[in-house]
């Protein structure tokens, strides 16, 4: 990893708890910011909504390429964290479809932020993407297979084929003013097509009239 980059800043047990506590405030901050103004979101602001100084974010931050993968990086991890957790789901249909709703939400949160981490690639750290895509793979492969157990999904259906679909479906609905919301109605839409026999998936999505589909 190029100096600069995350990795450059002492994390977990290293660090001290006000450190870690202030760490910790500054991704939740810039997550938030990310979400609302994309990417490039005004540095400044964001300290400023994590109550610290600037001084503070860039020394956990030498870089905005630093920040933003560390924001990216904090939210991959959430979601193998999530695929866990729903690992013991009575139900592994449901617990799949959950898990690509949250994969949704993220996605259609990040407004810009994989493009943004792309264009600073040279100065970031340059396994961060094999690594967070294989983080999700595996965490979303575990709940397909369930599922699969399950006769849940058709058989044929792989976990890269519904991380493309999800991307795809963040991807189009994010320049809408309710771009979670829609991506959350296309996934529910898209979801009912992996399901053998054609069997609705869990919670019918909604029209933009308000109205539920009928199944």
């Amino acid at each position: 990893m190029t100096q600069g980059s995350a990795a450059s800043v002492p994390s977990g047990r290293s660090m001290r708890a006000d450190a870690r506590r202030n760490r910790d405030r500054i991704l939740a901050a810039a997550g938030t910011a990310i979400a609302e103004h994309g990417a490039e979101a005004s540095l400044e602001e964001i300290a400023r909504h994590a109550g610290v100084g600037s001084a503070t974010l860039h020394r956990h931050f030498p870089s905005r390429q630093a920040l933003l993968e560390a924001v990216f990086r904090d939210r991959v991890e959430i979601l193998c964290a999530k695929a866990r957790d729903l690992a013991a789901s009575p139900d592994p249909g449901s617990a799949l479809v959950t898990w690509l709703r949250a994969v949704g939400a993220h996605a259609a949160s990040n407004r810009g932020l994989a493009a943004s981490l792309m264009r600073g690639a040279r100065d970031g750290d340059p396994t961060l993407g094999t690594t967070c895509h294989t983080m999700i793979i595996d965490s979303g492969g575990e709940l397909l297979t369930r599922a699969r157990q399950a006769h849940a999904v058709r058989p044929e259906v792989a976990i890269a084929d519904l991380l493309k679909l999800v991307s795809a479906i963040s991807l189009a609905a994010e320049q809408e003013t309710a771009g979670a919301a829609e991506t959350d109605r296309l996934l529910t839409l898209a979801l009912d097509g992996v399901r053998p026999h054609g069997v609705p998936v869990t919670g019918p999505a909604r029209t933009r009239g308000g109205d539920s589909r009928n199944t």
